[in-house]
């Protein structure tokens, strides 16, 4: 996670992003503090990355890189306002100990790359190139399943389908239908016949940028139809307010970069 002690809407990269509205730091400061309550609360691993004082979207960490088995793939961002954000979570992976692997295509990390079970879901339209699907599949040896987004809204895979559960034999998702295109929209449906499909509404106030641990679902607030819809299926909803946050295009998902450790073998145990 990244403290938000920067946080400002000063420019516009995605359609939520209006540098004319005024924003409170303090307040935005208030709500990731209780998001991070909540990981604590649910016996979350926590680690925190220094904010870059003229990055204000850093406290968005999802888009800092992608970590499975202990390698840690580097984000490569399309706008030049967040580029310099890839290098300092490069350093900060390295640091804590990740073999760290720089991207030679254009991503953004966790916010368009989702790993279900043993397979990854990359969105493109909007921030990250197909290319770097093939190279990830090549870095990591599994399979990469592309998802084109359609929506300007929902520029991220990360705001449009939730991993509710990502075990693999155990997977669960929830989308928003309208954001893939035709080809998309069906291999969700192909391969997530039982997922939960998202209103507009609640979608529009980032419920689907949620965190799960297979139980718990930390989603929006104001979500409170996609809260009954998990309630409906097992899970137990936790709402945050994070509407500062959202004022840039951001939530819970968005806060959240998930740092996967290499399995232990049983050599390594002994």
């Amino acid at each position: 996670m990244c403290r938000p002690s920067h946080f400002t809407v000063s420019y516009s990269i995605n359609p939520w992003m209006k540098p004319e509205d005024p924003t409170d730091t303090a307040r935005a400061l208030s709500q990731w503090a209780e998001l991070r309550r909540a990981f604590e609360r649910l016996s979350f691993t926590i680690e925190e990355i220094e904010p870059g004082e003229d990055l204000p979207d850093m406290v968005f960490a999802a888009n800092g890189g992608l970590v499975v088995d202990g390698t840690a793939y580097t984000a490569k961002f399309t706008h030049p306002e967040r580029a310099p954000e890839a290098g300092l979570y490069a350093e900060w992976f390295a640091r804590a100990g990740y073999d760290v692997v720089e991207a030679v295509e254009t991503n953004e990390g966790e916010g368009d790359i989702l790993l279900i079970g043993d397979t990854l879901f990359a969105g493109t339209g909007f921030r990250t190139d197909t290319a770097s699907h093939r190279e990830m599949a090549e870095l990591f040896g599994r399979e990469v399943v592309s998802l084109r987004l359609v929506r300007p809204d929902f520029y991220h895979l990360d705001t449009a389908l939730a991993v509710l559960d990502d075990r693999p034999g155990h997977e669960h998702i929830a989308y928003l239908p309208s954001a893939f295109d035709d080809a998309s929209r069906a291999e969700l449906e192909r391969r997530f016949p039982d997922a939960i499909l998202v209103d507009e509404h609640d979608a529009s106030v980032f419920g689907l940028n949620a965190v799960s641990d297979g139980l718990h679902v930390i989603t929006a607030a104001r979500a409170t139809a996609f809260q009954h819809q998990l309630r409906e299926a097992g899970y137990e909803p936790i709402g945050v307010d994070l509407t500062e946050l959202l004022l840039a295009g951001g939530g819970a998902k968005c806060c959240t970069l998930v740092l996967r450790t290499r399995p232990t073998t049983p050599e390594e145990a002994r």
